[in-house]
């Protein structure tokens, strides 16, 4: 990579289905100029994560769609290389909303700020458990699921950075007996003799509303559903009485601009006396550190276990997108663009 060039990729149509590398352009331009209070970024490493295929739809959402023409926006974390502004310093390590290039120009107007970040924990740690996913799981399992003491909890998409965190608090918090639901016979044994599920389901070879009547005769719990679609449908059919559903991810959707038919046993919801509950990270934004003092405390006692996926090269960026829809990922999926340069 040069330093006066800065390769990007530029949104060129609105995917249909799957991402693909041609649904972007892969141009190269001269860096950024250094503008009045702003700095200059280098991204370092990116995060990957399921709702970014929805920014590139024409669609209301929490947050505005990619314009066509503009670099894929990605969660990341940069080097600061120049800067006229009194926060950040060339050498800082920034954290925060980023796109696919080389340099990014940040502004102090910018509607998404970056956290200027110690070096006490590594990048990847940072973009992994305690980034968006584990802190996610961490409200999502706790604040919006309630577990509690006792509860036969299932997981879907388990074996991802979110459902593998989520599953393993419960068992830290008591649930009796937790169940993943994983694609794959590697992921499933990971998640029973690493992550310490007490069972797990390949829903590739198995039936998942069979398999569920086994593990959990008298009904689940507690939902924690990354996945949606078929698999939301029959743990459905498998609630027992007050169960709590959480609504954290629809992955099965392709988070694609054609909306797929919703839930076709949501009846159970009334049959069972039981709530169904959607959440955005954002709405714990002020709690963050709360999350992940938790997440560190359980990983250095060895009660949280993670990994991550790693991809190298700007230029894969929009297959290793492509990677979450495919289910190949196993973990946190990240991919490094560049190594942090030693502070002048």
């Amino acid at each position: 990579m040069s330093d006066d060039k800065n390769r990007q990729w530029v949104l060129k149509r609105r995917p249909e289905g799957l991402v693909a590398d041609d649904d972007f352009d892969w141009v190269s331009g001269p860096r950024p100029a250094l503008q009045p209070d702003s700095a200059l970024i280098r991204t370092l490493y990116f995060s990957f994560d399921p709702t970014q295929r929805g920014w590139l739809n024409d669609a209301p959402g929490y947050m505005p769609p990619v314009q066509i023409g503009e670099p894929m926006r990605a969660a990341g974390i940069g080097q600061v290389v120049e800067s006229n502004r009194d926060d950040l310093q060339p050498g800082d390590l920034v954290q925060g909303l980023l796109s696919w290039q080389d340099f990014v120009l940040v502004t102090g107007k910018q509607s998404w700020p970056l956290e200027k970040i110690s070096p006490q924990l590594s990048i990847t740690d940072r973009l992994s458990i305690y980034g968006l996913t584990g802190v996610t799981a961490y409200f999502g399992m706790l604040e919006v699921g309630a577990v509690r003491a006792g509860d036969v909890v299932v997981v879907s998409g388990a074996a991802g950075a979110t459902g593998s965190v989520a599953g393993q608090i419960a068992k830290i918090k008591g649930a009796s007996c937790v169940i993943g639901i994983a694609g794959g016979a590697d992921k499933c044994k990971w998640l029973v003799e690493k992550a310490g599920f007490d069972a797990a389901i390949d829903y590739r070879s198995e039936k998942v509303g069979a398999r569920l009547r086994v593990l959990a005769p008298k009904g689940v719990d507690l939902y924690f559903d990354n996945v949606g679609g078929e698999i939301l449908d029959s743990v459905l059919l498998n609630l027992a009485f007050r169960a709590r559903v959480v609504i954290c991810g629809g992955i099965s959707s392709g988070y694609g601009s054609k909306i797929p038919p919703g839930p076709k046993h949501y009846m159970q919801l009334v049959f069972k006396s039981a709530r169904m509950e959607g959440f955005l990270l954002l709405t714990y934004q002020s709690r963050m550190a709360e999350a992940v003092q938790a997440l560190q405390q359980w990983v250095e006692a060895g009660r949280l276990h993670y990994e991550v996926d790693l991809a190298m090269g700007l230029e894969l960026a929009p297959a290793t997108l492509r990677r979450l829809f495919e289910g190949r990922n196993f973990g946190k999926q990240l991919l490094k663009v560049a190594d942090p340069q030693p502070a002048a």
